[in-house]
Parts: C-alpha cells; sequence; structure tokens
C-alpha cells in the first residue's frame, strides 16, 4: 500500500475507534492485509491497539499481523494477550513463522505455549528451534508436497485437491524414491501439460539444487536469486528433504542482509534505531568512532610535523581537506562495490588480483583526471606567485597518490577479511577513511616538500 493510502488508513481507523464504529472497523479489518495493519498498529496507542486487536477473530490472521510487526511492538503487545488465545494462534501459524516468533519471548512462554499447542505442530516449531539462527534449517517449512516418483500425474492432482489442501505454498512437486530421498522436482506448469498417466519419474527435472539444514541462510538466498527459484528443498545429510524455504522468506533475507551491510559500514552496528536504546546505541558506535578520533589525532600530529612547510607556504594548508575528501570518497566507494559483491556472492577471495588491480586501475585513472583538474586550480589561485607551477604540481599528484592508494586500500581490505573469515562490511567507514585521511595527508606533505623545496 502506497504511503499517502497508509495515512487514510491510519487516520480512518483512530476516527472509527475513537467513536466506538465496530462494524466498519471490521469491514476494513476483513478488506486491509496484515502487513498494512502492522504499521498502523505501531501508530496507535496501547489503549487503541487492545480495541482493534478484539476485532481480529480469525487466528490466521492475528498469526500474520504477528509476523509483519516490529520485534519491539510485537513483544511489547503480546505480554498482554491471553495465554489461550496465543495457543490458538500460533498453533494456525506456519511452522517457521511461529519458530522466529517464540525465539524472541522468554524462554518460560515459549515452553508454556510450545506444550499447550497441538502435537504435531509443536514438534514441528521445536524442530525448526533447534536449528542455527542464520541456518536454511532455521527458515524452512516443514509443508510440502513429497512424492513417490512412480505417482502417475492424474494421481498428483488429486493428492493437490484432497492431501495437501493445507500447504501454505505448493510451488514444486518434490520426487522421492521408496527411501523418502529426494530424486526429482516437478513444476505445477510441468504437470498439467503432461498426459495423465505418466509418472512422475518420466517429465521430473533431476538437476535440482538442493541445500543443508545447516546451510547459511544468506547462502539459500543467494541460490534463489541466482537460479529465479520460487522454492529451494532442504535436505539432510542422507538427501531426505525436510522442508522448503520459500521466496518470502528469502526477500526478508536479502533485506536483511543488506541493512546489515549497510549498518556495519556506517559504523553503528547492526541493529535498528528503533530497537535501541540511548546508551546502547553510544556504546555500539563508541569504538567505531574512536577509529576516526585516532586518525584525525594522528593526522594532528603528521601535519605539526610539517610546520614550518605550513609557515613559508600558507596556501598549503588551503588544500588538505579536498586532498583528504576525494580520496576518502573513493576508498568508500570501492569498499562498498567490494562488500556489496562478496554479499552477493559476484565476488569471491578468487578474485582478489583481478578486483584489486580493476579499483587500482579507476583510481589512478580519476586521479589523473581530478589531480590535473586541482592542479590547475591551485596554479591559478596562486598565479602571481614564482611557486605557482610548483604548487600546482605538488597538489596535483598528492590528489593522484590519495586517490589511487585509497582505491588499492578500499578494495584490499574487505577481501582480505574475508580470507580470514572476517565480515568484510566491518572495513568500511571509520576504518578505511580514517587510514587513507592519513596517507593523504602524509604523501600531500612529502611532495610538497619535494618541489617546493621546504
Amino acid at each position: 500500500m502506497q504511503t499517502e493510502q497508509l495515512k487514510i488508513l491510519n487516520t480512518s481507523i483512530k476516527r472509527l475507534l475513537r467513536r466506538g464504529a465496530t462494524r466498519q472497523l471490521i469491514k476494513i479489518i476483513d478488506k486491509t492485509h496484515m502487513a498494512d495493519l502492522s504499521i498502523v498498529f505501531k501508530e496507535l496507542s496501547g489503549l487503541n491497539r487492545k480495541k482493534l486487536f478484539e476485532l481480529i477473530h480469525d487466528p490466521e490472521k492475528i498469526g500474520l499481523l504477528f509476523s509483519e510487526m516490529d520485534e519491539t511492538v510485537f513483544l511489547e503487545f503480546v505480554k498482554n494477550v491471553e495465554f489461550e488465545k496465543l495457543v490458538r494462534v500460533f498453533d494456525h501459524m506456519p511452522s517457521d513463522d511461529a519458530a522466529e516468533l517464540l525465539g524472541l519471548l522468554d524462554e518460560e512462554l515459549s515452553d508454556q505455549i510450545l506444550s499447550k499447542m497441538k502435537k504435531e505442530e509443536s514438534d514441528n516449531v521445536e524442530q525448526l528451534m533447534s536449528y542455527g539462527e542464520d541456518t536454511a534449517g532455521s527458515l524452512m517449512v516443514t509443508d510440502f508436497v513429497a512424492l513417490e516418483e512412480d505417482v502417475k500425474a492424474r494421481e498428483v492432482i488429486e493428492a493437490l485437491q484432497n492431501k495437501y489442501l493445507d500447504v501454505e505454498m505448493p510451488f514444486y512437486i518434490y520426487v522421492v524414491d521408496g527411501y523418502g530421498k529426494l530424486v526429482g522436482v516437478s513444476s505445477l506448469r510441468q504437470l498439467v501439460v503432461v498426459q495423465p498417466d505418466k509418472p512422475l519419474k518420466e517429465f521430473m527435472a533431476t538437476d535440482m539444487v538442493s541445500v543443508k539444514t545447516y546451510t547459511d541462510r544468506e547462502e539459500v538466498a543467494r541460490l534463489v536469486s541466482k537460479y529465479d527459484y520460487l522454492a529451494v528443498p532442504v535436505v539432510d545429510d542422507e538427501n531426505c528433504i525436510l522442508g522448503i524455504v520459500t521466496v518470502d522468506d528469502v526477500i526478508d533475507i536479502l533485506h536483511e542482509a543488506a541493512t546489515e551491510d549497510m549498518l556495519k559500514m556506517a559504523g553503528v552496528g547492526e541493529e535498528y534505531i528503533e530497537t535501541q536504546t540511548v546508551l546502547r546505541g553510544s556504546r555500539i558506535r563508541l569504538p567505531w568512532l574512536l577509529a576516526s578520533c585516532l586518525g584525525g589525532v594522528a593526522a594532528f600530529f603528521i601535519i605539526g610535523g610539517f610546520e614550518d612547510s605550513l609557515a613559508k607556504f600558507a596556501g598549503l594548508a588551503a588544500f588538505i581537506p579536498v586532498i583528504m575528501g576525494m580520496g576518502g570518497n573513493i576508498g568508500t566507494q570501492s569498499s562498498t562495490i567490494v562488500v556489496r559483491g562478496i554479499a552477493t556472492g559476484r565476488i569471491n577471495i578468487q578474485d582478489f588480483s583481478r578486483v584489486v588491480s580493476k579499483e587500482l586501475a579507476v583510481g589512478l585513472i580519476l586521479g589523473v583526471i581530478y589531480g590535473t583538474l586541482i592542479g590547475l586550480v591551485a596554479r591559478f589561485s596562486f598565479m602571481a606567485e614564482p611557486f605557482s607551477w610548483s604548487l600546482a604540481l605538488a597538489v596535483g599528484l598528492a590528489v593522484l597518490s590519495s586517490m589511487t592508494v585509497a582505491a588499492l586500500v578500499g578494495s584490499m581490505v574487505p577481501l582480505a577479511l574475508e580470507k580470514f573469515h572476517v565480515d568484510p562490511a566491518v572495513a568500511t567507514g571509520p576504518f578505511v577513511t580514517t587510514s587513507i585521511d592519513i596517507v593523504s595527508v602524509y604523501c600531500y606533505f612529502r611532495i610538497a616538500k619535494l618541489f617546493l623545496g621546504i
């Protein structure tokens, strides 16, 4: 729903709640997707949230609303929901969503809910909760269509109409042998275009991609994105299918991963601001900003070491910001490109020399262009001075060296961290820009001293 429509929905619900217009509110709830309602829910007061919630009677809708809520809103609101109602809601939720939400609750409440849920549902949820948080096992849906390879197309359709009505997303028919091992897959389209008496083994695809329960969830997302799958099967070490990871979960993973990398690269941790307290936000940012602080102190001492040079040529100081800025910008660009390439699987450690040499060449070309441009600015700014050409040459070469080194550092550091299994997102932001600032200032004054004879 578009922003303007959400504003209208928000205003309408608040007005109807004030008036106690129950019938109209129920109509709005029936017509509104829970993803949109969860946004409105966040804006309501505690009392209005309770009033609106009491009008939602379908446990499946409530489950979807819980799944779409912000974590902080969910944890705050769920404290006031009747226990029996919570159990009914979790009984009707997809296993993967139920496992995720129960994992947010305190252990005692989570165990109580699981003990009261239907045995089959609670078993599925507990199985998912037993897997690592960032693995395919924790994301998978245990409701899927799996039939033996001798089953005919007509019988498959009958099974879909009768036995598998409750399957959340029957994108594919997975084919197993007599031992339950995954041997093939058929799309629904393929199923309906073949002859009714043809068995699955004669038209199933065998060149499929599957993942293990312990496969990292970002790797699962890359596979789904790469092959344009709607779902990917999750198997155990004996290749028996245990569940599927669907495309809606993959979209959430990609969104979370991109946000996580962005926050890390900015040096503010991995959490959204709305989930942080002021003290926690300050504590997370403190060490990252310390790198910038130390870098600034180092630059101060470097500049102080060339105090005599600055006293003779005060114009040198005017170009410090632009030289540091150009280096910092291209360093951030290079590191961002490499970090994102690593995150999406387009760049790996085997590409080290290719990626670094390419970014180095880009830095060199841009350094020549901008070094020439800024050097000419220095020449014409001090045209009346006898040292104008020397200053222009020193500034131009400083920009060239700054941008070249920055591109080199920005591309090398994330790849080096990836090689040592450290999250490359932490390489950017304060660390890269600070190191480049120090190098830029040092190179600038060394080159100026050489060309100006000071």
